[in-house]
Order: structure tokens, then C-alpha cells, then sequence
């Protein structure tokens, strides 16, 4: 773990301090140079690169969860796939575990827990969209920000962490409190194993407690697929009965009776929100609660009979005479006879009496429907019109179609290959007639839905293949040669950015193959001569990019700095830069300034460099290759630095060339999102 302390991963990602210990990866605070921000970085351990096995699944699943983007999933910046130290770099979250706030707080007030709640399921339900069930939700792996904002941590890993073997042991004791039942018996698992884990993470947040607990992970599996927990009212009476009710759901140990999707789960919630009071029929009872509520309301009964005296006892074969009846009748029924016989009141003229009046109401009743509606009545029947594919707004004004049935419109949305205003859908639709003034329903178009292109060169062709599966867009992977963009990612679309092409288009996506040239060492030519630096980069196959600026600490000459540094791999041909010292001239300094560039921008642009409106450098590169321009200026005293694109001002910065700083006073880097 000390090893990577300090050490700098793929050039870029500055290792500074462990902050967590994992079963098969830790994860390390680091800068990202390029960004200027923190970022976590996930490192497989030592004893796990070796597997071929374990290597080949990380590959597959790091694709997998860098195609989760949503606010309450830990952002994946990039995936490093080396051999030496195959690593996932993710967003730094700055906060506690959902598992640390539990245990402060003692239990969480039910508001809270349904925000927390919903906010797991819509990261957990945009995961089950993409193909990816998480397997290890557990308070542990959720993050609370100071806002109130969660964030799911380890996607993917739970998937492959596994050992071959299904067999529960002391290693899975960070996650047994939480799988569902079929995890514990080594079964097939799917998205509802996840919604499992919610309800005993929701049940622990409303109780403060796990719902099962026992001296080994082994004994805590066997309950989770055994034993029935605890109701959490009976740990907290506070808790709604309607939240009892979908926390249990969720905790059903078939499968089949829990929520079905993460949305199933909200639409509940939701509910409940807009009407606390609600109460589901979701009503799961065990064989002990049966027997608990069976002698509790038999108690009374039993209570009333021992407080008679020996009067009472000539009467007890009667009474139970009419008991027995009462149990197969309905409770008022039964109630209403044990005041009558308690009062001496005759039975049978009662209950004739009762009879009379439900014969009298129900003819009463029939006569009336009768005479309203008339089910015998000879009613005409008119063959059914088909109306898919005719326009809604001709067909209400048809008497023919109007004067015959009722036509009502239940919904208008996009529906591809159907324009504006045309019915797509009806019911009935398949019976060959109905009688006169039957309803029919229709769903109409209101045309296929449009979607505009974003910029998509420069990204990684999987994620890009996500996001047109997410717009509704089909596409055709095309694979190219490219001698600037990395293999595996995307070079150009068909149709090309900010194009507007409705749902369902086939997007051609042209993806890089990259080049087949050498992967060389770059050699170190730090403090070297200008002259000899050259001639050693020149000769490991690269070629030299030599400026400026002036020193005092360096000989005229000398190689200052170099990029790519000395040791790492660059392609072949590649550019290294080389900043040498132009000697100290009295009453002049230099500054370095490195400019950001867009990523996005794969093509070449014409870059110039402006102090106080002077024109000091020129270049031609292709940003999205770059992603940093570094430019020198000398001068004295305080200047004024502008950086143009293509003719387009991307930044301007003062410089301080007594004090030596550079502050940046215009950033417009995000205007050249979409070019």
C-alpha cells in the first residue's frame, strides 16, 4: 500500500494518501494534474494482478460502470487497463458513510430515510437500465455529502469479487447483514436482489438495527433465508404504517412478492409522500404472528368466562351452542345475535324480519335498474371501425364514426413512424363489432420525437453507444485508423453534432483503430545542452519541440523541463517538449503559462498567443491530442495575455512579471463544448 503513496499513474493522477482498505482493492486520494482536482483512485492489490482470471473480469466490468452517469452514483473519471496497476479513477466524495450516520444517529427520522431511500433507487434503477445489478448495496457503500445528497460507491465489483464458490464465509461478513436470500443460497441474482437490500437498509435506518443478527456471517446468512424479522414498528412505533408496509415488501425472501424494479419501489413511495396516512394491502403475516393475534383476541373471552360464577355455568353448553354459529357468520351478524339472546329477545322473528326488509330493498332494486338501463332491450350492433393510422382530428368530425360510439382520446406522445396527430393505437381492436354508443379509446401521436446530437468525438465508443441507446438512437459501429485518436475511441459520427434526427435513426458511429505505430520510452534530457537533447530525442523516434525562457537559476542552453517526462511511453513520433533556458537578461522575465484546451475538438484549429496585443506565438495542433498548450512570455512589469482559437478568444490571463504570477481573468472554455 506504502508503494503507491506518491506515485504518479499513467502521468497524470498524483497518489497522496490511502483513504480506504478493501478485500480486493484499496482506494487513494490524488491530485489529477491536468484538471487541477482531487479524485479517488481505485487500485486492484498486488496478489490479484497476477490472476488472469480476476484481470480479464475487472476489463469487463470497468467498461460496465463507466456507462453509469447519474448524480447519485460516484462519478467514473477514467479506467487504466495496464498490466503493472490496472486502477479505476472515480470522483472524490468528501463526507461519511450512510453507515457512520446511522451509527450517530442512533435511528433516522423516516423523512430523512425515505430521501435517502429514493435517491438510492433512481441510482439503482438508472444501473438496472443499463445491464448492471450492483449485488453489495450496503450503508457502507453509500456516501452522505453535507447536503443531504447520497452517492453509491464499488458498482461493478461486488459482480466479480466473488470467489467461484457460492459458499458463505467469514470473508463476505462487510455484506451478509444485507444480502438477499438467494445471494445466501448462492443462487441466480437480478436487479430485485438490490431492491432487498434497500428494504434492510431502509429497515435499519427507521429501527437502528439490522434486521438479523447471530455470532457468525454463516448463522446471519441462514436467518436471512430463514427467519422473519422483527417488524419494525415493534422497534419503533413511530414509523407510518404505510412505509412498514413497502419496507417489508421490499424484504420478501421470494423474490417474486418483492418490488419488481426500482421504479415499482418509487411509485409506492411517492404515494406515501403525497399521503402519509396511506396503508397498502401488502399485509405479510408469519405463522407466529397468527398465533400471537389469535390469543390476544381470544384473551377477552377467556377472561369473561373465568369471572362468571357457578349461575352461570347451567347456561355454558347454550351459549357455546351459539358461539360455534358465530363463527361462521360475519361479525355483526354474530354480534347482533349474542345481544339478542343476552337480552332474552326471540331469535327467529328478528331475523325474519331482517330477511323481509333485504327481499323488499333488493326488488326495489332490480326494478329500478330494470327501467334506467333495460338489459333486454334490443340494442343495435355496429361493425368496428379501424382507426389506426387515420388522423384523430378527421375522425371526431365523422358522423358516421361519431354517431355509433364514443371516442375518447387517452393519451398523445411520440411514437416513431407515425407523424403528428395520427392514431397509433385503440381498444377495442380486434372484436368485429360493438353495440351502438361503445366507447372506443385512442392513443395518437404527436410525432416521432426529436433528438439533437451532442458531441460525441473524443469519448470512449462504449459510453457513446450508451448514450444513443438512452436518446432512442440505434447505431453501426464503423472502425477507422487514426494516428492521433486512441483505439477504442470515437473519431466522428454520421450525422455529426448538433444535428436534430428523430428517434430510432441508425447513428454511424466511426470508432479508432488506432495506429500501428511503436509505443517507444521517452528518454530524460533534463539539464542537458539544447544541442544534445535534440540529436537523444530525435533518435528514440520522436520529435523535438523546443522553446524558450529565460532563467537565472539554468545556463543558457539547458534543458529546464521536458513533457512527456523522462521514462514514460509515448507513440512513436510523437512531439516532446523541451523548454530551454534562454540565459538571465537583466530587466526582462519569463513567464510560463498552460492553457487548457477543449477535449472535444478533433480536428486541427490555429492557436495564437497575444501579449498587449502582440502576437508571440502561432501554432497549429489538434486539442483533443493536446489537451494542454503550454506558451512562455517575457516581459516586464504587469501584462495583459490573450489566447485565441481559431479567432476565438478561449482565455485571458494577468501577468505579474515582477511578482512572478499568473492570474487567469477570462475562462471560455465551456463555449467550445458543442463546436
Amino acid at each position: 500500500m506504502e508503494k503507491m503513496i506518491g506515485k504518479k499513474i499513467d502521468g497524470r493522477y498524483q497518489v497522496q494518501e490511502l483513504v480506504g482498505i478493501g478485500g480486493m482493492a484499496n482506494v487513494y486520494k490524488a491530485v489529477d494534474l491536468l484538471e487541477n482536482r482531487y479524485v479517488a483512485v481505485k487500485a486492484l492489490r498486488e496478489e490479484y494482478i497476477g490472476n488472469e482470471e480476476f484481470m480479464r473480469r475487472f476489463r469487463n466490468e470497468s467498461k460496465a460502470v463507466a456507462l453509469l452517469s447519474h448524480p447519485n452514483i460516484v462519478r467514473v473519471y477514467d479506467v487504466s487497463l495496464s498490466d503493472r496497476q490496472p486502477c479505476i479513477v472515480m470522483e472524490y466524495i468528501d463526507g461519511i458513510t450512510l453507515k457512520d450516520y446511522i451509527q450517530q444517529q442512533g435511528r433516522i427520522r423516516w423523512k430523512e430515510a425515505v430521501h435517502f431511500t429514493v435517491q438510492t433507487l433512481r441510482a439503482l434503477q438508472h444501473a438496472h437500465d443499463n445491464g448492471i445489478v450492483h449485488r453489495d448495496i450496503k450503508p457502507q457503500n453509500i456516501m452522505l455529502l453535507s447536503d443531504g445528497t447520497i452517492k453509491i460507491t464499488d458498482f461493478g465489483i461486488a459482480r466479480f469479487a466473488r470467489a467461484t464458490s457460492h459458499t458463505i464465509t467469514d470473508k463476505a461478513i462487510g455484506s451478509v447483514h444485507y444480502i438477499s436470500p438467494e445471494q445466501a443460497q448462492g443462487a441466480e441474482t437480478d436487479a430485485k436482489t438490490d431492491i432487498y437490500s434497500v428494504g434492510v437498509i431502509l429497515y435499519e435506518m427507521l429501527t437502528g438495527k439490522v434486521p438479523f443478527e447471530a455470532d457468525s456471517p454463516v448463522s446471519v446468512a441462514i436467518k436471512q433465508i430463514e427467519s422473519q424479522a422483527v417488524a419494525p414498528s415493534a422497534l419503533n412505533p413511530d414509523i407510518p404504517a404505510g412505509l412498514e408496509e413497502i419496507t417489508l415488501r421490499a424484504m420478501q425472501k421470494d423474490p417474486t412478492a418483492r418490488y419488481q424494479s426500482a421504479a415499482e419501489m418509487l411509485r409506492d413511495i411517492d404515494r406515501f409522500k403525497r399521503v402519509p396516512s396511506i396503508s397498502f394491502a401488502y399485509k405479510y403475516m408469519t405463522a407466529e404472528d397468527e398465533h400471537a393475534a389469535y390469543t390476544q383476541a381470544a384473551a377477552p373471552s377467556r377472561t369473561g368466562r373465568s369471572a362468571q360464577g357457578a349461575a352461570g355455568q347451567s347456561r355454558r353448553p347454550a351459549r357455546q351452542q351459539s358461539q360455534g354459529r358465530a363463527a361462521h357468520q360475519p361479525a355483526s351478524q354474530a354480534a347482533a345475535s349474542a345481544v339478542a339472546y343476552r337480552k332474552g329477545t326471540p331469535i327467529l322473528p328478528v331475523l325474519a324480519g331482517i330477511t323481509l326488509a333485504f327481499v323488499i330493498a333488493t326488488i326495489v332494486f332490480v326494478v329500478t335498474m330494470f327501467n334506467i338501463h333495460n338489459p333486454f332491450a334490443d340494442v343495435e350492433e355496429v361493425d368496428l371501425p379501424q382507426l389506426v393510422g387515420l388522423e384523430y382530428n378527421s375522425i371526431i368530425k365523422d358522423k358516421n364514426i361519431t354517431d355509433n360510439f364514443e371516442i375518447v382520446l387517452e393519451v398523445t406522445e411520440p411514437k416513431e413512424g407515425y407523424a403528428n396527430g395520427i392514431i397509433f393505437e385503440q381498444s377495442p381492436s380486434s372484436v368485429p363489432s360493438l353495440k351502438k354508443g361503445s366507447t372506443i379509446k385512442v392513443k395518437v401521436s404527436s410525432g416521432a420525437q426529436m433528438i439533437t446530437l451532442p458531441p460525441l468525438a473524443g469519448q470512449e465508443a462504449t459510453s457513446v453507444f450508451a448514450k444513443l441507446k438512452s436518446y432512442d438512437l440505434e447505431y453501426e459501429e464503423v472502425t477507422i485508423d487514426h494516428d492521433t485518436i486512441q483505439e477504442g475511441y470515437v473519431v466522428r459520427t454520421d450525422p455529426d453534432k448538433n444535428t436534430q434526427v428523430p428517434t430510432g435513426t441508425v447513428v454511424t458511429v466511426y470508432v479508432s483503430r488506432g495506429t500501428d505505430k511503436e509505443m517507444l520510452e521517452v528518454p530524460n534530457v533534463g539539464h542537458d545542452q539544447e544541442e544534445d537533447a535534440v540529436e537523444l530525442i530525435e533518435e528514440a523516434g520522436f520529435k523535438a519541440v523546443v522553446t524558450y525562457q529565460q532563467s537565472d537559476r539554468y545556463d543558457e542552453g539547458e534543458v529546464i523541463r521536458q513533457s512527456p517526462e523522462g521514462g514514460n511511453l509515448l507513440e512513436e513520433g510523437g512531439e516532446v517538449q523541451l523548454v530551454v533556458s534562454s540565459g538571465d537578461r537583466e530587466g526582462s522575465n519569463s513567464l510560463d503559462v498552460l492553457v487548457k484546451l477543449p477535449t472535444n475538438i478533433t480536428d486541427e484549429v490555429e492557436m495564437v498567443a497575444e501579449l498587449d496585443g502582440d502576437i508571440v506565438k502561432e501554432t497549429t495542433l489538434v486539442p483533443a491530442d493536446r489537451r494542454v498548450w503550454r506558451v512562455s512570455f517575457e516581459g516586464d512589469g504587469w501584462c495583459g495575455a490573450s489566447i485565441y482559437l481559431d479567432g476565438v478568444l478561449l482565455a485571458e490571463y494577468e501577468l505579474d512579471f515582477d511578482d512572478n504570477t499568473v492570474d487567469q481573468t477570462e475562462d471560455n472554455l465551456d463555449e467550445f463544448e458543442d463546436w
